[in-house]
């Protein structure tokens, strides 16, 4: 399943949680947040408009569930947070397509020199993953383009 941008929310926030907390940990959060905001566990005495608030609040936690509960889905999520905070915090230095980039077959690598002296490196691998490289010695980032 391929994640979407779905005006990105920060799913770790709406858990309460850090990309650094083990699956254990994350379930452990949506669980306890999930009985909380559960529409069939709500006293009968709640205003309505506090039970929209609490379902939305629920709806809310349940998709970020999905996305941080399934490691594959996460994966994902986690290189795309990854990438928009790189966007945001390094100046992006240039846009190169991979066909333009130094190729080594014995490490299966692609690099481009930056004009610190530095590389740009990614793996073939890494290539269907990985859209913003940083430079190894400074703090400019290029974009491959595919």
């Amino acid at each position: 399943m391929a994640f979407e941008r779905i005006n990105q929310k920060d799913w770790y926030k709406v858990l309460g949680a850090k990309p650094s907390d083990s699956p254990a940990e994350l379930k452990r959060k949506y669980q306890k947040l999930a009985l909380m905001y559960h529409p069939d566990k709500q006293e009968a005495d709640v205003p309505a408009g506090e039970v929209e608030e609490r379902v939305q609040r629920f709806i809310e936690v349940d998709q970020a569930w999905k996305i941080l509960g399934n490691e594959e889905t996460k994966k994902e999520y986690d290189l795309q947070q990854r990438e928009d905070n790189l966007t945001k915090e390094w100046p992006l230095h240039a846009q190169i397509y991979l066909e333009d980039m130094s190729w080594n077959e014995d490490e299966q690598l692609y690099t481009l020199s930056c004009r610190c002296g530095g590389n740009y490196s990614v793996f073939k691998s890494e290539t269907k993953d990985v859209s913003l490289v940083c430079c190894d010695t400074c703090s400019l980032v290029i974009e491959i383009l595919q």
